[in-house]
């Protein structure tokens, strides 16, 4: 334990250059450890008496890197908050109280300050938590899982959820400082159905973590109980579409796109002034075509895709469906003379019903995505089948369009199909978290916001011949 104090507070120090430790008197800590929201009484000596100082809490803030459509990897930048101002009295002492931030887990430094010099420092490691709600209802009923005090070093920071002994997806917590929630269905037989939550660095779960190099990282185990009743189904798949895109540019360029965000063959328009009255103009809409795994490469292209004649007074005004397209952000553009006039539509995955919805063990099924996108952290849909994964499919070399096919498997009853964004590919070394579903992917997922969809399926009993 020592050991690791000391390790953090040197990581600390040498990645906050303003923080010049010239150590005087000495700070103790009661407890040392855990969870989020626990009290720590503060115990401080051999200080200047009359002093004030800051306590302060140190912890990072992370960032996922993603330029253009390349992902890069994840980045903790050190950082701080204040606790409290303490006074140092007659004597050298003080004592005070905090709770522990909601941050991610396992080591943090309690530093201090006057400005930016570190006078003492201390120890805290963050417990993980992991909670389950409800804790039973029928087949379907979301299960809401919620876990803080997720690390951000190699070993704490990539947790994977398993349910019945199959791998559903992973849990991040980059940009949510160690905090976690997500829902998944309840599947499965009426009984006992177990959660568990394992670190796992290279794509799937570590089983034997107590034999490992860190032994004393936490694993979890949750039960869930499938009661009987009437299934908990989803909503339509356009119940499911996106209300909001987070981080939409802002339109530029001169012409104006609404709704600024859109699924295919929703209906847009485009406004723009200043055009020769009377005259037609064509509008173009840029995209990517190609592929990253057959050699040919990819590359922009431009299509023309509505026509308008500007009024008398020299504006312009195009109505049309949103194309059938790859999702993602994508030019419009209306030429004037030598100059262009440019707008923004983000085009977001949507999912269309399902054309066969039950049907004895074997029955085929199809799954169909429009306007999946293109980069590395858009460019697939994992899919889970009653929590358990079993495949990814790509989006770029059929512009967007995506058909699954299925079979259906497993007793006759309700079971549910869960389609999860990702990260198809990247320079990141480690973790090791592409190419599965991103359960998480709704709060810190990196590049684009993204949507998930769930499905239904009834197997019925096969009929006697």
């Amino acid at each position: 334990m020592k050991a690791r104090l000391w390790l953090g507070a040197l990581l600390w120090l040498c990645a906050t250059p303003l923080a010049l430790a010239q150590y005087v008197g000495k700070l103790a800590l009661e407890p040392v450890h855990g969870p989020a929201g626990t009290p720590v009484r503060v115990l401080g000596e051999g200080l200047p008496p009359g002093e004030r100082f800051e306590l302060a809490w140190t912890t990072v803030a992370g960032r996922w890197k993603v330029e253009g459509e390349r992902y890069l990897g994840r980045e903790y930048l050190p950082a701080s908050q204040p606790l409290a101002t303490v006074q140092v009295d007659a004597s050298g002492r003080f004592s005070a109280q905090f709770h522990v931030p909601e941050d991610f887990g396992f080591m943090h430094d309690v530093v201090l300050r006057q400005g930016n010099r570190v006078f003492a420092q201390a120890g805290f490691s963050v417990d993980m938590t992991m909670e389950i709600s409800p804790a039973s209802g029928p087949v379907g009923t979301p299960i809401t899982v919620e876990v803080k005090g997720i690390g951000w070093r190699h070993l704490q920071n990539s947790w994977l959820l398993l349910y019945d002994n199959s791998t559903t997806g992973w849990v991040s917590a980059v940009t949510t400082r160690g905090s976690a929630r997500f829902t998944l269905p309840a599947t499965g037989k009426p009984g006992v159905h177990v959660l568990e939550l394992l670190h796992g660095d290279f794509t799937f779960a570590y089983r034997n973590m107590q034999q490992s190099p860190e032994p004393d990282r936490p694993r979890f185990v949750r039960k869930f109980t499938v009661t009987n009743g009437a299934p908990v189904l989803p909503p339509s798949p356009a119940a499911q579409a996106q209300r909001e895109v987070k981080r939409l540019p802002e339109q530029q360029g001169g012409l104006s796109v609404s709704p600024a965000f859109a699924t295919v063959g929703t209906p847009v328009t485009v406004r723009g002034s200043g055009f020769a009255a009377g005259k037609s103009y064509e509008l173009s809409w840029s995209t990517v075509v190609g592929n990253r795994v057959a050699g040919d490469g990819w590359g922009e292209a431009a299509r023309l895709i509505a026509s308008a004649k500007a009024d008398q007074k020299g504006a312009l005004e195009f109505r049309l469906a949103a194309p059938d397209d790859l999702g993602g952000l994508h030019a419009l553009s209306v030429a004037r003379g030598s100059e262009k006039k440019a707008g923004l539509l983000w085009l977001a995955p949507s999912a269309r019903p399902l054309a066969v919805s039950r049907g004895p063990a074997g029955t085929p099924f199809t799954l169909h995505l429009k306007g999946v996108g293109w980069t590395e952290t858009a460019n697939i849909y994992t899919v889970v089948y009653d929590n358990g994964y079993i495949g990814y499919a790509c989006g770029f070399n059929s512009q967007g369009d995506v058909q699954i096919h299925l079979y259906a498997t497993g007793e006759p009853g309700w079971h549910f199909i869960d389609l999860y964004p990702a990260i198809y590919k990247g320079q990141e070394a480690r973790p090791l978290n592409f190419r599965i579903p991103q359960l998480t992917y709704e709060a810190d997922h990196p590049g684009e916001d993204l949507p998930a969809f769930r499905f239904a399926f009834e197997v019925t009993k096969r009929e006697e011949p």
